[in-house]
């Protein structure tokens, strides 16, 4: 259950961990080119399915770990890091993608959609990561 606990928690960095190390060369891309960039991330919903299987293992791991209070608290944290992620996402991430019909739609507001997409999944990977570290502290006690 550790094992699987950190490892799918760690794939689960990946994606976000990807949109943040782009972020700083695509946030000043013009519109067009923008939109046209957006288009490499067809398909990738099925990486954020990783999401719900890491907060399921990462609540099994706790379960796992109960004995040990540390472990415990860590695991929960790291389901609980998953669970911000996939609010960040639902409440900013999610509705950029429906305004802009996964991108392909382009808005008058296209800009202030860009910056909450992009700073939004930026802060999913900072939380992701904390929530691998967590996973593997758990672990390794």
């Amino acid at each position: 259950m550790r094992f699987l606990a950190v490892v799918i928690t760690g794939l689960a960095v990946i994606a976000p961990a990807a949109h943040a190390f782009v972020l700083p060369n695509k946030i000043r891309l013009p519109k067009a080119e923008y939109f046209t960039v957006q288009q490499i991330y067809n398909g990738w919903w099925i990486i954020g399915l990783l999401l719900p299987i890491a907060f399921l293992a990462n609540g099994a791991n706790a379960i796992w770990l109960r004995n040990d209070r540390v472990s415990l608290i860590l695991s929960v944290a790291a389901a609980a890091l998953i669970l911000a992620n996939l609010a960040i996402f639902a409440l900013f991430t999610q509705p950029a993608n429906a305004v802009t019909q996964n991108w392909t739609v382009q808005p008058e507001n296209w800009e202030a959609l860009r910056i909450q997409w992009e700073y939004s999944h930026a802060a999913n990977a900072v939380i992701t990561f904390l929530a691998f570290c967590c996973a593997a502290l758990a672990c390794v006690r």
